[in-house]
């Protein structure tokens, strides 16, 4: 459906667009850019300063897109744009931001954003993502899609130490400190001066970690050493 609209733009009707940002001169300067670089293939329907105006317009208005910024009094891009996804028909919404937060671009996707772009990117790569989100492309510039690799990585990051840590969780408090001083490089003779135990039960304290976690003694090392503690 969508698509057949964005081909039926293309020949005849320009796009329509609703600019959000809670900067009233961005409004206006986008509008005016968005107008003069498309050559009539758009056509910005209205502006608003925050997400309820936003919603409000899109609700009445029913643009083919809407250029959400996310920092807004009130209702913020986020919710705004989560809220559109219950609209019928439903607008592409394409992120308006500088990508300062971290995770923006994570939330935004969930909330069912379909791209982003940056308040600084010429006019006439504004037009094509325009265009392209249309067609149904998703549209991500180049900050958007280094900002979304380091959140992935940071993710995988969290999520290899949440598992480390319910791991260790299932050992006794000398399995694991043993365990923590293994990974540091201690030898069992160090790690039975630094417990005050003996060797024989140092060895046997790490055996029962082994064993309790289904490793050897090197992964047992790589899972102290995932879960930063």
């Amino acid at each position: 459906m969508r698509e057949e609209n964005a081909a039926g733009h293309g020949q005849a009707s320009p796009i329509t667009v609703s600019v959000i940002d809670d900067d009233p001169l961005i409004c206006q300067t986008m509008s005016i850019l968005l107008t003069e670089s498309s050559n009539g293939a758009i056509q910005v329907l209205s502006t608003a300063n925050d997400g309820a105006q936003a919603l409000d317009h899109a609700t009445r208005e029913h643009p083919d897109v809407v250029l959400m910024d996310i920092d807004m009094p009130g209702m913020n891009g986020i919710e705004a744009t989560r809220r559109m996804l219950a609209l019928e028909p439903r607008p592409h919404v394409l992120i308006l931001t500088a990508l300062s937060p971290s995770t923006t671009v994570q939330r935004a996707i969930e909330a069912g954003a379909e791209g982003f772009v940056a308040k600084t990117d010429p006019a006439e790569d504004i037009v094509k993502h325009i265009r392209a989100v249309c067609m149904g492309d998703p549209q991500f510039n180049a900050d958007s899609q280094r900002q979304l690799m380091r959140d992935m990585e940071r993710d995988r990051f969290r999520s290899r130490r949440d598992e480390a840590r319910r791991q260790l969780a299932k050992l006794g408090e000398r399995e694991r400190q043993a365990a923590q001083l293994a990974a540091d490089g201690l030898s069992n003779a160090e790690i039975a001066e630094a417990m005050m135990i003996s060797e024989r039960t140092v060895k046997a304290e790490l055996s029962s970690a082994c064993a309790k976690l289904d490793a050897n003694r090197v992964l047992l090392s790589r899972i102290v050493e995932r879960a930063d503690l």
